[in-house]
């Protein structure tokens, strides 16, 4: 089955008729996705209220700029923010719900900057500044929200400057843009975010939609419903559903099951997930994986509350592979499965530079622009808000394989989901699965280019095989050439049994520096270069290259499955080390001074036949 080709594990397709045009079109006369690009979608300027309340000076063509190697301002506190790599592609999604509204206020001549609350908008005092961010934030929800802060005369010519912008900066072949927003729904201080992004220009409305117009997902949409009918190509990516609450992933609604018509709309307006960015990763949580020794990775558990501190109570719900789990326990109870998105990193950024680099780490915020407001906390006075701050990750990125570097082709390979998500690192990573492969299958050259007509790649549903076979996967991950070596490579399976018990195991299918799983299965540990008081690392351990070819000999044919990879890289200097360094301290004992960065890949189905 070739990328064009799949339908979702529940037989529905994967998109409305145009969009499944449109990537039949591109995958039929791409044929094989050579390049992975990477890059990300989910970026903020002064346009957004909490960026230019928190020290943003930026404005989306200075996120474009540094996106592509230039220096930008750093914000309030001066210097400058510049990245080591540039990116191949990059979106400015601010904030639909008052967008350019905050920063009007700073302009005296604008009549915005007359309103009561303008004058703490300003404030140069940065706590007073917060408080006043904070309490817009709280009411950010329809029916409690200041109606002054929602004029169009003043977000439509905004939003029109930002679609312009993406459309002046795009340089097919060489650096892609898109336009985008985020829907920023809050219901009760619950993570609901979404990033809608484009495919092209062409057909995108004069306003974006806000989340004072409606919370719910399903109202957002109908509304891309309704814009698709007007011309544009669009889709919507949610994060963070650590902080939901367990309301991201739900298995009922109002306490009735999740209706067809729900299930299909969710597929297809949302075909990846955002799995790891600042504000923390939610592939899964310790409580909901413990037998993975990896679960608690840079785990940010709170909810988005700005005046009190709330961890939420829910986990399930909340974390992409408990997601996987019950979408295929519906399936296996005769639902359709609403949980088949593939996966990406990103940024989430609010100074329009994503604090990807970890030894270049700059901050959410343009109030964290120095390593001494990073490590001590940028609010004065203010303890539990400034260790919410500190406990922010590095950004991640989204990976994309793809034919070329244009708006079509990345966006197209998005909403097949042949995509993998990083913690900011640009290792490379590869995933197949089908019933022919064997131990020769990644042999040669163009071992890739053969694997997609034997099987599917990473984000695609397997089809049953013939009697008496079991699936074999394909996998392999090269290094970020400037980064760290590789410390393994996983294979992660969840199924559901006869009784409708879910389970989930972790398959380390290739180990670095010869090292062998005991009896039990454990593996020892790569070992740790790190000199904490110089935050530096050597390359002494680990791999540049890893690949396995997987058979998963417990296969039961009667049984739904998924599969997906994850490559673990061997222990680097966390962002905060490289700080306390910096600064000639100490590492906080309050967050981990060693990270070992990863890549995720989307997974890939397996539904039995009917």
């Amino acid at each position: 089955m070739t990328p064009s080709e799949e339908v979702s594990p529940d037989g529905t397709g994967t998109g409305d008729a145009k969009e499944a045009m449109l990537e039949e079109e591109s995958a039929t006369a791409a044929e094989f996705p050579a390049n992975v690009y990477f890059g990300n979608f989910h970026v903020h300027t002064s346009y957004s209220f909490d960026a230019v309340t928190n020290g943003s000076t930026t404005t989306p063509a200075d996120a474009y700029r540094w996106a592509q190697g230039e220096a930008i301002p750093a914000g309030v506190l001066g210097g400058e923010l510049k990245i080591e790599r540039p990116l191949d592609f990059y979106a400015v999604s601010d904030h639909a719900e008052y967008l350019g509204v905050f920063k009007k206020m700073f302009d005296p001549n604008n009549p915005l900057s007359k309103l009561p609350i303008a004058k703490d908008i300003t404030s140069k005092d940065t706590k007073v500044a917060f408080d006043a961010y904070a309490r817009i934030l709280d009411s950010m929800q329809p029916g409690m929200s200041d109606p002054t802060l929602s004029d169009p005369a003043v977000t439509k010519p905004i939003w029109k400057e930002m679609v312009e912008t993406a459309d002046k900066y795009y340089q097919p072949g060489k650096f892609t843009t898109f336009p985008a927003f985020e829907w920023t729904s809050n219901p009760d201080k619950l993570n609901l975010h979404r990033v809608v992004v484009f495919r092209t220009s062409e057909g995108v409305p004069d306003l974006p939609y806000s989340a004072l117009d409606s919370e719910d997902p399903r109202d957002l949409w109908k509304w891309m419903e309704t814009t698709r009918q007007g011309g544009a190509t669009l889709f919507a990516i949610p994060h963070n559903g650590n902080a939901s609450d367990g309301l991201m992933f739900p298995v009922e609604l109002d306490g009735k099951p999740l209706t067809a018509e729900y299930i299909e709309t969710r597929v297809n307006n949302e075909p990846v997930y955002e799995v790891s960015q600042i504000k923390g990763t939610s592939e899964t949580f310790p409580s909901l994986s413990p037998n993975d020794e990896f679960a608690d990775f840079e785990i940010w558990d709170y909810i988005l509350s700005s005046t009190k501190v709330v961890r939420p109570k829910h986990k399930k719900g909340g974390y992409a592979r408990q997601a996987y789990l019950d979408g295929i326990s519906m399936a296996a109870n005769g639902k359709q499965n609403p949980y088949v998105f593939g996966l990406i990193g990103d940024s989430d950024t609010h100074n329009s530079a994503s604090a990807i680099e970890e030894d270049n780490y700059t901050g959410k915020f343009g109030i964290e622009a120095s390593p001494e407001h990073r490590l001590d906390g940028p609010i004065p006075g203010d303890e539990a808000n400034n260790q919410r701050v500190r406990e922010f990750s590095s950004g991640g990125l989204a990976a994309v394989w793809a034919p070329e570097n244009t708006r079509e082709a990345i966006w197209d390979a998005v909403k097949r989901k042949e995509t993998f998500a990083t913690s900011g690192t640009r290792l490379k990573v590869r995933f197949f699965g089908g019933w022919d492969y064997d131990d020769q299958s990644m042999q040669g050259e163009e071992w890739a280019k053969a694997a997609y007509g034997a099987g599917v790649p990473m984000g695609g549903n397997l089809e049953p095989g013939g009697d008496g076979q079991k699936p074999v996967f394909l996998v392999q991950a090269m290094k970020d050439s400037a980064g760290a070596n590789l410390d393994r490579i996983q294979i992660i399976k969840g199924w559901v049994d006869e009784a409708g018990e879910q389970h989930q195991k972790i398959f380390n299918v290739a180990l670095s520096d010869d090292r062998k799983a005991d009896a039990n299965g454990k593996v020892p540990a790569v070992g740790n270069t790190v000199n904490v008081k110089d935050a530096t690392y050597t390359n002494d351990i680990g791999a540049t290259q890893l690949s396995a070819v997987w058979t998963d000999e417990d296969f039961d044919p009667e049984q739904y499955a998924f599969y997906y990879a994850r490559v673990i890289e061997i222990p680097t200097p966390r962002w905060s080390t490289y700080d306390a360094m910096r600064v000639g301290r100490k590492p906080r004992d309050d967050l981990p001074v060693t990270i070992q960065e990863r890549g995720w890949t989307s997974p890939i189905w397996y539904s039995p036949g009917q």
